[in-house]
């Protein structure tokens, strides 16, 4: 990367983008809803289960103009979701101040751990023991998605639970490789608490991105 591409960078105006595709949401409140995946690179929490473990590096992906990638996205959908990796380890005012200009409602997934920027319309809340989410984070979340892999992590979900607002919807979803054990589990635990609700990638028995 050169200097003159790491200062883009830092300003937004450059992005690495592992890649980009319309496509179905399959999971949380707007399952079923088609929208336009913006995935970038880079992420240093490290889940062990990671189903885009390529995504980690950012420096594997080629940096794209802001303003370019927003204007392909705009094009095809007007329902934006970025993701990763872990989109929010980079400067996404200028991204999403393109696609509000673009007439765009933004969604965001992330594990909360670096501090918020741009302008966001559904921050779906995805947090990791080993990066825990920023206070404002927790605030802001419109929807906590919390990931079951093992038994430990309903015990995670609850204490996530208490640090969000009152209006964030809960999700439990199961890690894709658990879930024959899992979901059963996760089925009980909703009936027991009913304020939480399951969540399925329905996008991978579908067999679409």
């Amino acid at each position: 990367m050169t200097d003159l591409e790491k200062i883009e960078l830092d300003k937004g105006k450059l992005l690495p983008v592992m890649e980009h595709f319309y496509t179905i949401q399959g999971e949380g409140a707007f399952t079923g809803k088609a929208a336009y995946f913006i995935r970038l690179g880079g992420c240093d929490v490290g889940c062990h289960w990671c189903d885009v473990k390529e995504s980690w590096d950012p420096n594997l992906h080629p940096l794209m103009e802001t303003e370019k990638i927003a204007e392909i996205a705009a094009s095809h959908c007007k329902t934006i979701v970025l993701t990763g990796g872990e989109p929010l380890m980079w400067n996404l005012n200028l991204l999403t101040e393109k696609l509000k200009n673009l007439g765009c409602t933004i969604h965001i997934e992330t594990s909360g751990a670096y501090k918020m920027s741009g302008i966001l319309d559904w921050i779906t809340l995805s947090p990791k023991k080993a990066g825990l989410p920023k206070p404002e984070v927790y605030e802001k979340a419109n929807e906590l998605k919390v990931i079951v892999f093992n038994n430990n992590d309903f015990k995670f979900a609850t204490e996530q639970a208490e640090k969000v607002n009152d209006s964030c919807k809960l999700y439990l979803q199961s890690e894709w490789s658990k879930r024959s054990e899992m979901y059963p589990k996760i089925t009980d635990f909703v009936m027991q608490n009913p304020k939480w609700q399951v969540s399925v990638q329905t996008h991978k028995y579908l067999n679409i991105p």
